[in-house]
């Protein structure tokens, strides 16, 4: 890649339809090179649709889609050999075995690729490398389609929902591999409704509705602007168990909870704060899925 390129991506005033009605209205935003950026909403909101703008497959768009300095309907085949694309649903040859279709993905490319038994070792199926992918489960099927984005070593990964139909041990491992190809320096998109996933993986976030964005931030940002965290305490008053709520930047002004303290009545004590899914609502009035 360019180095004088400072924008991996750069999405200004994009529109894109499917029709005469307009599917996809002035979006704008930028992503870092090694940036973990989350297309964030419910389905049906114009995601998947802005990673197919992204990725090439719909060139039909108005405004500018630029990747790695050239818009996104103007790249030549070169532009595949620095993506990976994990969709939601895998793409795979189901008569060959995990081995064989890694090893056709891989030789698709004219670069250097990534030792395929590695990858197998890395999500849990190297001990059926050489099972036949139609007696894959779906999250064994979902693995293996994340590992073939990998295969050639590209810049920048799009990921749809990298983490839907897996168990949480499974999930972990997803998202752990995730967190090292962004250490190795790799760009990523995802997309997804799953908010803990974006809390954990993503370094900024777009709320997409209906085609539409509602904000970008930092999941931080987002809890910390629009929420202050509380503590919620429990004690004993005449026999029965009464609760209390004070928010975290006024607790030294909570008299009440000084005093329980100083008596040792405190019964439990916690700190909350509103989640990426409360604030997404609040902010969009969507339901999540």
């Amino acid at each position: 890649m360019d180095k004088n390129i400072e924008n991996v991506i750069e999405v200004k005033d994009l529109y894109f339809s499917y029709t005469k009605t307009p599917f996809l209205k002035g979006i704008n935003f930028t992503v870092n090179k090694g940036e973990i950026f989350g297309f964030l909403g419910p389905s049906g909101a114009g995601k998947s649709t802005l990673q197919k703008v992204l990725t090439g497959l719909c060139t039909n768009y108005e405004g500018t889609a630029r990747i790695l300095g050239v818009d996104s309907n103007k790249h030549g085949k070169d532009f595949y050999e620095k993506i990976g694309v994990d969709f939601e649903f895998p793409s795979l040859f189901e008569k060959l075995t995990a081995r064989e279709n890694l090893d056709y993905f891989a030789s698709l490319y004219s670069g250097e690729t990534r030792d395929v038994d590695e990858l197998l070792k890395e999500v849990g199926l190297y001990e059926h490398a050489d099972k036949k992918v139609s007696d894959f489960s779906k999250g064994m099927k979902s693995r293996l389609n994340f590992i073939k984005s990998l295969v050639h070593n590209p810049e920048i990964l799009f990921l749809d929902e990298p983490t839907s139909g897996l168990d949480p041990n499974n999930a972990k491992i997803m998202k752990d591999m995730i967190m090292k190809e962004r250490e190795k320096g790799k760009t990523i998109i995802i997309t997804t409704h799953n908010m803990q996933d974006a809390t954990e993986l993503c370094d900024r976030v777009v709320f997409i509705v209906d085609g539409q964005m509602k904000a970008l931030d930092t999941p931080h940002n987002f809890i910390m602007k629009r929420g202050a965290a509380k503590v919620t305490y429990s004690y004993m008053e005449n026999g029965k168990e009464q609760s209390s709520t004070s928010v975290l930047s006024e607790l030294s002004n909570d008299m009440l909870l000084k005093e329980l303290i100083a008596e040792n009545r405190i019964i439990a004590i916690h700190s909350a704060e509103p989640t990426l899914s409360d604030i997404f609502m609040e902010l969009t009035g969507a339901q999540l899925d």
